[in-house]
């Protein structure tokens, strides 16, 4: 089985649109190759990276907020516990803080 996903493989299983995708990408949150006919391909891995991103909107994050994160993040693999740095507070006003006592996002393979 290939490590690199289509765009509707990963839309399906991130439950994220492939629009959306596309413009995750655009921001540099994800990255993709390109196959010969030009169509992307993405490594498994982005399946960690998009729930994050869609963890982080949910809690309140912007993108600039969640690329800042996900840049501290290794990309040639699976990020493990150790790797996910301290999740920043989302205030009232919008407004962030990173705390040692703020949870981080612990994922785990299974």
């Amino acid at each position: 089985m290939s490590d690199l996903l289509t765009i509707t493989e990963v839309s399906r299983r991130s439950g994220v649109a492939s629009s959306a995708l596309r413009f995750y990408e655009g921001r540099g949150l994800i990255r993709s190759e390109r196959a010969g006919s030009g169509h992307r391909r993405y490594r498994r891995e982005v399946l960690r990276r998009i729930a994050f991103i869609v963890f982080a909107q949910r809690i309140g994050m912007t993108l600039d907020q969640v690329g800042e994160e996900l840049a501290k993040l290794p990309e040639d693999r699976v990020p493990e516990g150790q790797d996910w740095p301290s999740f920043p507070r989302v205030g009232a006003s919008g407004s962030t803080s990173t705390s040692p006592s703020s949870s981080g996002c612990e994922l785990s393979e299974q």
